[in-house]
């Protein structure tokens, strides 16, 4: 017999030293635990959400903890017309809730909720015609941030489109 068969039988190899095996090889590796590669969704989670990749449920906000995102500023949109756009609009609000109120400060030619073709649920903000531009200006001074029907109302000019302008 060889030097070379008799080392294989003793399990050392050629170069005397004892061979490792698999589990051994790979038992360092494995105590240097990897971090978990995040999957698809929780990247795309940390991107949007607070850098955590934890989503926040409605539970938890409804239990005190603060949602991630802080509260949006209205656009303050100046009056350039008779034309207003009132905001954060209670759901329950009618155009008759609208004239009246806005009739206060004004005359008023029209109002318009805007509301969901398929259901017909407000959509929470609505358009309201004053007179002239001065009433209009006088409506945003006296309503803008006026508590109605339990909401604080947003009460700006307009934005002009192309398809108001046409008309």
């Amino acid at each position: 017999m060889n030097s070379y068969s008799s080392g294989r039988r003793s399990g050392r190899s050629r170069g005397g030293a004892r061979r490792r095996d698999n589990h051994e090889r790979f038992r360092g590796q494995q105590e240097k635990a990897k971090p978990q590669k995040k999957t698809f969704w929780q990247r795309v989670a940390a991107f949007f959400g607070d850098g955590t990749g934890t989503k926040k449920t409605a539970t938890a906000t409804r239990n005190g903890a603060q949602p991630s995102r802080s509260p949006r500023k209205p656009e303050t949109v100046e009056v350039t017309s008779p034309r207003l756009y009132v905001g954060n609009l209670s759901f329950d609000a009618t155009e008759s809730d609208l004239f009246e109120l806005f009739n206060g400060v004004g005359h008023v030619q029209n109002a318009e909720v805007v509301s969901y073709r398929h259901n017909q649920r407000s959509k929470g903000f609505a358009f309201v015609q004053m007179q002239t531009i001065e009433e209009a200006k006088r409506a945003v001074q006296e309503l803008h941030d006026k508590e109605f029907l339990g909401r604080r109302l947003v009460v700006s000019g307009a934005k002009s489109s192309e398809h108001q302008m046409r008309s």
